[in-house]
């Protein structure tokens, strides 16, 4: 198979590069962090000034009508700098939902302003007891009039504190673990009855807790059918498991480069340590798992396009096993051949690995996606 970008990939990597490489440096990321969310607004601009965050949207929605490899190319340009701002959350996820189950006129009211910037949205979908199944659903949405009544709890809502719109998960009939009965609703974050607590996460970025109480929203809230949400909320969660896919190699890749560096200049015995075999061995090692990620990633970013989607989601979660596997063993080698300074705030290869290892706990850790191979047949 032909790997090598076309032309026009190949500037779209050149271009979002080279944005990132002069206005992402870690002590930019430092001040970006202090600002109120934990982003730049100034950073998310240039973001919608270079048409990054219109790529996925199709040109009729005034999008550029990019597809999975341009979203791979971003996403790990983006890991590599340490991107704080809620690309994920806001492009790929709630990008996902309005792109594959919108109306005309959802799409209308939502897109333009994600293309150009002034709309930020993030995901609200985990809940105390449902861990990594999407179906286990209590947040409750009842019919009133021609409308909906929202009622429930949502954790850990990745942009949730600065959020401007929220995509909201709740179940409209059935119990709680039942797979039909869930709906998908836009949802101001300043409605009526959204009360947010926010917070950072390890790896820097925010997130927030959000209870709904009483929240009233229209009939034009809902995505697609109020009750057989469940579909679409596998899909745009799949392309979102594709993007952290390839962002953890652009971490995984970063990494190695750091780590590489600084043992070709710490010295150790009047000599550089990169000097002693058994360190350039495990340096090795970390170059093997990085192509597995690699390769992984490339799969993953082609299952996007599968028209089935029980071999999308398993070939998925095969890619994710192996993004676990690997973000782990090089964010571990990554501090123990830093030494001491690996464990400080001060060195960037710290958080490498912390957000490496939030990415295998979102949407599913490495256990998890194991079992859904070995039930599904496959084998990791």
């Amino acid at each position: 198979m032909d790997f090598d970008l076309s032309e026009e990939q190949r500037l779209l990597k050149e271009s979002v590069d080279g944005l990132l490489a002069d206005a992402y440096d870690f002590e930019a990321r430092k001040k970006y962090m202090a600002e109120q969310g934990g982003w730049s607004k100034t950073m998310w601009g240039k973001l919608a000034e270079q048409g990054l965050l219109g790529l996925p949207f199709a040109e009729s929605d005034g999008g550029f009508g990019a597809g999975g490899v341009e979203t791979m190319i971003v996403m790990e340009a983006m890991g590599r700098a340490l991107v704080l701002e809620p690309y994920l959350a806001t492009v790929v996820i709630a990008g996902g939902f309005l792109r594959h189950g919108a109306s005309a006129a959802q799409k209308s009211a939502h897109i333009p302003a994600i293309i150009d910037g002034s709309k930020t949205f993030g995901f609200a979908q985990l809940e105390k007891q449902s861990r990594y199944d999407l179906f286990d659903v209590a947040t409750s949405a009842k019919k009133k009039g021609d409308g909906w009544v929202i009622d429930g709890e949502k954790f850990v809502v990745l942009n949730g504190d600065s959020a401007d719109m929220l995509i909201v998960t709740a179940r409209t009939k059935g119990a709680q673990r039942d797979k039909t009965g869930i709906g998908v609703f836009i949802v101001p974050a300043n409605a009526k009855g959204v009360t947010r607590k926010g917070y950072p996460t390890q790896d820097g970025l925010h997130a927030a807790d959000i209870t709904f109480t009483g929240v009233e929203v229209g009939a034009d809230s809902v995505i697609g059918d109020p009750e057989n949400g469940l579909p679409l909320i596998e899909r745009v969660v799949d392309e979102a498991r594709i993007a952290l896919c390839a962002e953890a190699v652009g971490l995984m890749d970063e990494s190695l480069k750091t780590t590489v560096e600084y043992i070709k200049t710490r010295k150790q015995f009047g000599v550089a340590i990169g000097s002693f075999q058994a360190l350039q061995h495990r340096a090795a090692d970390m170059f093997v798992a990085l192509e597995q990620a690699r390769s992984m990633s490339m799969f993953a970013t082609m299952a996007g396009d599968f028209d089935n989607a029980k071999e999308r989601s398993t070939a998925i979660a095969a890619a994710k096993v192996q993004i676990g596997k690997s973000g782990k063993f090089v964010g571990q080698q990554s501090i123990q051949l830093h030494g001491g300074i690996g464990m400080t705030m001060e060195a960037k290869i710290g958080h490498y690995f912390k957000r490496l290892s939030m990415i295998e706990n979102t949407f599913g850790d490495t256990d998890y996606h194991q079992r859904r191979v070995a039930e599904a047949g496959g084998l990791i």
